[in-house]
């Protein structure tokens, strides 16, 4: 059985484990990915504000070495969910189980004015680039806001802000600057009160101006000013912005999409078209587009494509479950543990935080590397 897997994050590496941890080269599994490395969400943020460098958080996928696995670099050039057969600039792949993971798209140009006149911190490329920024940034009036929804990892903007507010004080700029954070959900993390009670009482005791249900829709960079969705304006030195998502163009291209994003049955992430699945951001499964439930849904799909592999009727399904670790700036650390189950209000709990859970998410990240790259992380 060959299994064509379309994406090297989250999902793809743990699904590819999973499979090679259970069949060897008794399976035939290719990954394919764009890029030659991987880099965990959080990592942007510690190369953003100097933690790191980016060299000690990215992980080659030519490091990887698994048994039945092959991982192949290309620009994915169509899909062909019916054929389930994929076309790369390194030529073709027809798979008997197709695994859609090719993540969201970001797409800065669909705010004016944000390419001109801010920043976008959620690709590499932009997260990286800060880092320079940031590291002589004099003070002044920083944003912190969302352009769009949906949008990956919903707990960053405001991990952001805090990380910026000891930023601002590490460089002694901090009682010459302002920080607003502004978002379109009601609460900092809906699903959690408790979450986004801590959330807001960090953000009173820092001094961040918060502004709920609020969206920027442009900037003007001539006059310095973010304008809002309903016309009102905020000035600003150092604008920093989530860009709008959307889902890869090859994806829509293929007829896979309704309403922006393709389309999946919750418990088993099985898309319209046969023995074709899709995980993590590309869908609509209605979690939030972040790398801990794209993991999660990658081992349902794992489970049944090997029951498939051993003759066994399929069985698992997706709980909905993601924990996500929420910085608080200071080397203070929280723990969200959430579930959104279809046709239920989702709900969360909160730990911390505390300086504990700082040690427990870096084992979060040196884990997974282990497992998936088979080596210790050295940054």
């Amino acid at each position: 059985m060959r299994v064509v897997v379309l994406g090297a994050g989250f999902a793809g590496l743990e699904l590819t484990t999973r499979l090679s941890d259970e069949f060897g080269t008794d399976i035939d599994v290719v990954l394919i990915d764009r890029t030659d490395s991987f880099v965990f969400g959080f990592s942007k943020l510690d190369v953003m504000f100097g933690r790191a460098v980016p060299s000690g958080v990215r992980h080659r996928y030519r490091d990887l070495v698994k048994p039945g696995v092959r991982f192949v670099q290309a620009n994915i050039e169509s899909i062909d969910p019916v054929a389930k057969r994929v076309v790369t600039d390194d030529g073709a792949f027809e798979a008997d189980i197709l695994v859609v993971a090719l993540g969201a798209d970001l797409e800065p140009s669909a705010t004016p004015g944000l390419i001109e006149g801010g920043h976008e911190f959620y690709t590499e490329e932009g997260a990286f680039a800060l880092r320079e920024v940031l590291a002589t940034f004099a003070g002044g009036r920083v944003i912190v806001a969302v352009t769009s929804t949906p949008f990956k990892c919903p707990p960053a903007p405001s991990e952001t802000a805090l990380l910026m507010h000891e930023h601002l004080v590490s460089l002694g700029v901090r009682e010459r600057s302002e920080i607003a954070l502004v978002m379109p959900l009601p609460v900092p993390i809906p699903p959690s009160p408790a979450a986004s009670e801590a959330l807001l009482g960090a953000f009173a005791e820092r001094e961040i101006s918060w502004h709920p249900q609020t969206l920027v829709r442009s900037l003007d960079p001539a006059r310095g000013v973010a304008v809002l969705a309903d016309g009102a304006e905020m000035p600003y030195d150092l604008f920093l912005g989530v860009p709008k998502h959307c889902v890869p163009q090859v994806v829509e291209r293929a007829g896979m999409t309704v309403d922006g994003w393709v389309p999946v049955d919750a418990l088993t992430l099985e898309t319209s078209f046969p023995d074709v699945y899709a995980v993590g951001d590309v869908t609509s499964v209605g979690t939030p587009k972040a790398g801990v439930f794209s993991e999660g849904q990658a081992v349902v799909v794992a489970e049944r494509v090997a029951a498939r592999v051993r003759g066994e009727a399929p069985s698992s399904q997706y709980d909905g479950r993601g924990i996500c670790y929420l910085e608080f700036g200071h080397g203070s650390v929280a723990k969200v543990d959430v579930t959104f189950m279809s046709g239920q209000a989702p709900h969360g709990s909160l730990e911390g935080p505390s300086a504990v859970l700082a040690a427990d998410k870096a084992d979060f990240g040196t884990t997974r590397v282990r497992r998936w790259f088979g080596r210790e992380w050295e940054q």
